[in-house]
């Protein structure tokens, strides 16, 4: 095999590690590369099947947390593009890929990654992840903040 394998692991409550998913390809569980390493799983991939050297696999910052905008059971009247909008004004830090799929219920339809310089950032980049993408998928905050006030 030539390229990228992911493998996912699950720990259980007594500390073992069972495999998942091996999956020779870049993963969702890599997106965070594209915003917070130095070369994403894409390019590595890229490079690996084209028999260029690696890239560089540091991290950019010390801490980057990824969210996935999911399809919500209504898609709503807002357009994407509206959201967008909204979401940048309050969050311009966010960064949003969105993957040109059309929105259905539960379907992924982009990912969000926030980065950070501390790990004491995690809970709040975290929660920031979470909010703008269900944001994103509903047009709905879910902490009550309305941008037309």
């Amino acid at each position: 095999m030539v390229g990228v394998l992911a493998v996912e692991l699950f720990e259980t409550t007594d500390g073992e590690l069972l495999v998942n998913e091996l999956a020779m390809r870049p993963h969702n569980s890599g997106h965070w590369t594209m915003d917070g390493a130095v070369t994403s799983q894409f390019e590595q991939h890229l490079r690996a099947v084209l028999d260029y050297p690696l890239g560089d696999t540091d991290a950019t910052v010390p801490l980057t947390v990824m969210a996935n905008v999911l399809g919500a059971p209504q898609t709503p009247t807002m357009t994407i593009d509206e959201r967008l909008h909204h979401l940048f004004a309050r969050l311009p830090d966010a960064r949003v890929h969105l993957y040109g799929k059309g929105e259905r219920p539960g379907r992924k339809i982009g990912h969000i990654n926030l980065l950070g310089t501390s790990p004491e950032e995690c809970v709040n980049l975290r929660e920031r992840a979470e909010l703008a993408a269900h944001w994103l998928s509903h047009a709905e905050w879910t902490d009550g903040w309305d941008p037309h006030q």
